[in-house]
C-alpha cells in the first residue's frame, strides 16, 4: 500500500468564540432588537410562515410594530413589504414581531 500525504492542518492559536451573541440596551426602546428570544430574525419569521406547508395563499398572523399589535390576513411580500389582504402594505423595518394565528 502507498504511502499517502499528510493532510496539513492549521494550528488554533486564538479563542474560538461562535456562541450567541447577546444585545443588551439600557435605552428606552427596549423591545428592539435583531435577534429575538426563538433566535429568528424577522425575516425568518416570514420567510418561515410563507414557506409552512400550512400556507396556500392567505395566512392569519399576529404583527407587533413598533406602536401597535395588529392581527391581518397577509397574501404576499415583497424586498420591504408584507402585503395584506385588504391591501395595506406594512413595512417590514417597522414589524418588531410576528406571529402566525392558529386557525
Amino acid at each position: 500500500m502507498k504511502d499517502l500525504p499528510k493532510v496539513f492542518h492549521n494550528k488554533i492559536d486564538k479563542k474560538i468564540d461562535n456562541n450567541k451573541t447577546v444585545y443588551y440596551s439600557n435605552s428606552k426602546d427596549e423591545n428592539r432588537s435583531i435577534i429575538k428570544e426563538d433566535n429568528r430574525t424577522i425575516q425568518r419569521k416570514i420567510n418561515d410562515i410563507f414557506s409552512s406547508p400550512n400556507y396556500v395563499y392567505k395566512a392569519n398572523v399576529e404583527i407587533t410594530l413598533k406602536d401597535k399589535k395588529v392581527t391581518k390576513r397577509i397574501i404576499g411580500r415583497n424586498k420591504n413589504y408584507i402585503i395584506t389582504m385588504d391591501n395595506t402594505l406594512i413595512p417590514i423595518n417597522d414589524i418588531i414581531d410576528i406571529k402566525q394565528n392558529k386557525q
